[in-house]
C-alpha cells in the first residue's frame, strides 16, 4: 500500500453505447444496446437509458430485447471505438509514462510518474478534474468516471462510486473505513455463488469478511479466492501499474462488466472467439502455430497460457480445442472479467472489427480491447462482406451522403442519414444490392504507440 493516493483508475462511461450516441444524434438520450444482434448474441454495453430497464453487459441479447424492446440494438463499430480509445490512451500517456490499459475503455495511471508538484489530495483532485475535461474534449463529449486511491483495488472501487461522470479520491488512511461498510460483492471475484456461500456463513459486509481468519476463508471458498479475499478485505493491495507490451497475433477478447463464473459460458465464449479468429485468419490468408488464451481474473491478475502446434493452422476446431484445454487448466472459480483467444507465429497479422456481423445462428461477438491500427481495411466504398448490412454500420450513399444502417432484411436496407456533426436525419430504404450504397470507413487513426492487449 502506498502512503499517498497516487493510482488513478479511469473508466469511460458506457463506452461503446456512448460512442454510438455521440455519432448518431437520433439516439442521444435513448436506450442503446451494443453487442451481438443475432439469436445467440450477448450484450457488450448498454447505455444508461437501457440500464434503467435492467439491461447489462454479458446478458443475452434475447433477454435484453425482452426487457427493453424499444432500444436500438447495434452490432458495433470497432474502428470508431478504437480511434476514440486511442485518443484517450494517448492523453493518459501524455501525463504519465505508466499507463496500464485494461480494455478499450479503462486504464490505471501511476500519478507518481506524472508531472505534479505533490501528491496531496487537493493536487490530485484538481488534476483529475482537468483530466476529465480533456477526455471530453478529445472524445467529442464522452464522459469518464475516475477514482484515485493508494492501490489499484481502491482506485477501481472509487471510480464506480459516482458513475457516470464522477470523481472520488480516497484519502490515505480512510481506505478501510470506506471499504468495510460495503457489501462483500464489491470485491472482485465475489459473484452470486460466493455471495451465497459467505451469506450461509453469516458474512454480508466487507467488515465481517475481514474478521474471518484466512484458513476459514480458504475452507469456505477455496485457496486462491480465499487468500485474495483475506487481503482485499483489509484493503491490502500492492500491485504496481504495469504497461502492457505489444504482441503480434490475430485475436479476439471480451471484457465483461460482471465477472463470469459459469464455466460452460466461458467455454462457449472461447469457442466463439476461436471461430472468429479462424475466420479472420482465413480471410487474410494467414495461419499460425501458437494458440494462446488470455484470462483476466476478478482481481485484475492477468494469466496467459499457450500451446504450440507442430504445423500452422487456421482451423477453427483445432484452435477451439486447444483454447478449451488451456482454459481447463486454470482455476476460474473466483470469477473472470476478460477472456481472449489468439493465434501467433504469423508472417503478418490483421485485427478487424471484432463486432463484424454474424449470421443469426453463429455465436455472439465479443467486446474488443485495445489494439494498434494494423489491419488492412476494406477500401472506402466497398460493399460489406457477404452483402450483410449490420445494424449501426457506417455507410455512404452517392446521392444522400453519409449515414448508418437502421435495419435490414428481405432484400431491403434502411438507412438513417446523419453524423455526429448533423442534427437527427431522415430515414430512407433501398434495395440491399443498391450500387449507390457503400460501406464507409473513417480515416485510419495515427499510431500513438498504444500497446495491444491481444
Amino acid at each position: 500500500m502506498r502512503d499517498r493516493a497516487s493510482i488513478l483508475h479511469l473508466d469511460l462511461d458506457a463506452f461503446f453505447a456512448a460512442v454510438e450516441q455521440r455519432d448518431k444524434p437520433s439516439l442521444r438520450g435513448k436506450p442503446v444496446v451494443v453487442g451481438g444482434t443475432g439469436g445467440r448474441g450477448v450484450v457488450s454495453t448498454a447505455s444508461y437509458e437501457a440500464r434503467r430497464f435492467g439491461v447489462r453487459s454479458a446478458m443475452s441479447t434475447r433477454e435484453a430485447r425482452a426487457r427493453c424492446p424499444h432500444a436500438a440494438y447495434l452490432s458495433g463499430r470497432f474502428e470508431a471505438y478504437r480511434s476514440t480509445s486511442a485518443a484517450v490512451m494517448g492523453l493518459l500517456r501524455s501525463v504519465s509514462p505508466l499507463v496500464e490499459p485494461l480494455s478499450l475503455d479503462e486504464a490505471f495511471v501511476d500519478l507518481e510518474q506524472a508531472d505534479l508538484p505533490d501528491l496531496e489530495v487537493a493536487t490530485v483532485t484538481a488534476f483529475a478534474e482537468d483530466l476529465r475535461t480533456k477526455v471530453r474534449e478529445v472524445t467529442g463529449g464522452l464522459t469518464a468516471s475516475v477514482g484515485i486511491a493508494s492501490s489499484k483495488f481502491l482506485a477501481k472501487i472509487a471510480s464506480d462510486l459516482r458513475k457516470p461522470d464522477g470523481l472520488v479520491v480516497v484519502e490515505p488512511g480512510t481506505e478501510v473505513a470506506l471499504l468495510h461498510p460495503m457489501h462483500v460483492s464489491v470485491i472482485p471475484g465475489v459473484g452470486p455463488a460466493t455471495v451465497e456461500r459467505l451469506k450461509r456463513a453469516g458474512i454480508h459486509t466487507v467488515r465481517e469478511l475481514a474478521q474471518v481468519e484466512e484458513d476459514e476463508l480458504v475452507r469456505q471458498v477455496g485457496r486462491s479466492l480465499g487468500h485474495g479475499l483475506h487481503q482485499l478485505a483489509r484493503a491490502e493491495d500492492d500491485r504496481a501499474v504495469v504497461p502492457d507490451r505489444e504482441t503480434k497475433s490475430v485475436s479476439v477478447e471480451g471484457t465483461y462488466e460482471h465477472d463470469l463464473t459459469d464455466r460452460r459460458q466461458m467455454e462457449a465464449i472461447v469457442v466463439r472467439q476461436a471461430g472468429e479468429v479462424a475466420r479472420r485468419m482465413r480471410a487474410s490468408g494467414l495461419s499460425g502455430r501458437t494458440v494462446s488464451l488470455k484470462v483476466r481474473m476478478y482481481d485484475f491478475t492477468t494469466l496467459s497460457r499457450s500451446a504450440t502446434l507442430p504445423a500452422p493452422t487456421e482451423d477453427a476446431a483445432t484452435i477451439a480445442r486447444l483454447a478449451r484445454t488451456l482454459l481447463a487448466d486454470l482455476d476460474t472459480s473466483g470469477g473472470v472479467r476478460l477472456l481472449g483467444v489468439g493465434v501467433s507465429g504469423l508472417a503478418d497479422w490483421v485485427q478487424e472489427d471484432l463486432f463484424a456481423a454474424l449470421d443469426e445462428d453463429e455465436g455472439a461477438e465479443e467486446e474488443p480491447t485495445a489494439a494498434p491500427p494494423a489491419e488492412q481495411p476494406e477500401e472506402a466504398g466497398a460493399r460489406p462482406r457477404g452483402a450483410t448490412w449490420a445494424p449501426g454500420m457506417d455507410v455512404v450513399h452517392d446521392e444522400h451522403g453519409r449515414g448508418w444502417v437502421w435495419g435490414s432484411g428481405r432484400g431491403v436496407v434502411t438507412v438513417r442519414f446523419e453524423t455526429a456533426e448533423t442534427p437527427p436525419g431522415p430515414v430512407r430504404s433501398f434495395p440491399a444490392d443498391d450500387p449507390a450504397l457503400h460501406r464507409w470507413h473513417p480515416p485510419a487513426p495515427q499510431d500513438d504507440g498504444q500497446p495491444a492487449e491481444q
